[in-house]
């Protein structure tokens, strides 16, 4: 009998919705509007979050970084708080001890710049440029197009070379060779030795693509850079050890190096890959709860559409709810199609909200360069409220019309 119930209720629900499409397509607006928000939003954090996880594999899990101090916001280096200033800044020996280290494969101090790069009056807007050493690439990925990277003269000298990215040449330098070619970077000149192209999985923000590499001793001889938030030593172990075990080994050959007391705090921090990922869950989850919000407030507005239609729908059809009673419809049968009729219209804006959701994420995926699914868990929940939503705001018009009585009812015209 629920069945049966429940069979009707969707047919009178598409029956509708076919005699009185502007309406309903108005109806469920709101909810089409929420869930195709919220499915979008996914997708973007799964792809964000993809490309996070395919990142820190080609740095590899165990790889590690020292920091002056951990922030999970960048300081200003113009005010830094009194336990930052009482740190020393890293340095490049302690880089080399580091690398020096049994269980050590690899230790390198690296430097982020922004800078513009510019090649016979075409300029770029401000970029993320590397200052590392020749073994960059086995620590951030890429491929090597075209000529080298750096010789240990060049790194020991900070001689004036960099190495470009790809598209970063074509666009300074055209259908030109930019092999031996002077680019100023910064307004400073250096001649181009290699090109290389990024890994097509690293997690770059559009606004700071990484574009050259450097020498780390040419960034620190002639540019200006942040020390606390720009610079840090890159550690890698080696395959057999622990990342616990090789950050207690660099922390004793830190604290030795710098000579702390037993008693005194270390005056370094570590990042590891997992407190990366931590961070990103965090903001992006912070992200995703802003848009849900947001989406909930769509939801709403369809949820008082669809009661608001239904209890139009309720009087409409009076006489009809009157007939159903005489011949023997129940109370409770009559509050059962009415709820399930809510729920289909808010369901089928749930499912056109999937598909626009989709579309959408799929877009700003495309926009944005990276690729990832749309997790089956945010449609399957999408489905879910929006069917939840057509029973809550049905229930009232439903409700109201399993009271009326039969004989006012069959009298109503």
């Amino acid at each position: 009998m629920r069945l049966a119930t429940l069979r009707e209720g969707v047919t009178i629900a598409l029956g509708a919705i076919r005699s009185n499409k502007l309406r309903s397509a108005l109806t469920i607006l709101g909810v089409v509007i929420g869930v195709s928000t919220v499915m979008a939003m996914a997708s973007i954090v799964e792809g964000l979050r993809s490309q996070i996880i395919r990142t820190i594999e080609v740095a590899g899990p165990t790889t590690f970084y020292v920091v002056r101090f951990f922030s999970q916001t960048p300081l200003n280096p113009d005010a830094l708080p009194r336990e930052v200033r009482i740190r020393p800044v890293l340095e490049a020996e302690e880089a080399e001890l580091i690398a020096r280290l049994p269980n050590i494969a690899y230790g390198a101090i690296w430097i982020q710049l922004l800078q513009r790069m510019e090649y016979q009056g075409t300029r770029t807007q401000l970029v993320t440029i590397y200052a590392a050493d020749a073994r960059y690439m086995e620590i951030a990925g890429g491929t090597l197009l075209s000529g080298r990277f750096f010789l240990d003269s060049e790194l020991r000298g900070g001689d004036a070379v960099v190495v470009i990215e790809e598209k970063f040449a074509l666009r300074l330098f055209g259908q030109l060779d930019p092999l031996g070619r002077m680019l100023r970077v910064g307004g400073r000149p250096l001649r181009v030795i290699g090109v290389y192209q990024n890994p097509a999985n690293i997690f770059q923000p559009p606004t700071q693509e990484i574009a050259a590499i450097v020498p780390y001793e040419t960034a620190h001889r002639y540019f200006r850079y942040d020390e606390t938030n720009a610079l840090w030593i890159v550690v890698k172990p080696r395959p057999d050890v622990t990342v616990e075990d090789a950050q207690a080994a660099v922390t004793v050959a830190l604290r030795r190096y710098r000579q702390l007391r037993p008693g005194d705090p270390d005056t370094f921090d570590f990042i590891t890959q997992d407190q990366i990922l931590d961070i990103f869950n965090q903001l992006t989850g912070v992200f995703f709860l802003v848009m849900v919000a947001l989406s909930s407030v769509a939801l709403m507005v369809g949820g008082i559409g669809v009661m608001a239609i239904m209890m139009v729908s309720v009087t409409d059809r009076t006489r009809e709810i009157g007939v159903r009673k005489a011949v023997g419809a129940t109370r409770r049968e009559i509050l059962w199609q009415f709820l399930v009729e809510a729920a289909t219209l808010t369901l089928l804006g749930g499912a056109a909200g999937v598909v626009i959701g989709i579309g959408a994420g799929e877009v700003l995926k495309n926009v944005l360069g990276f690729s990832a699914g749309v997790p089956l868990w945010s449609a399957a929940v999408a489905c879910a409220v929006s069917a939840g939503i057509g029973l809550f705001f049905g229930l009232l018009p439903a409700n109201r019309a399993a009271k009326l009585d039969p004989v006012e009812a069959l009298r109503y015209e």
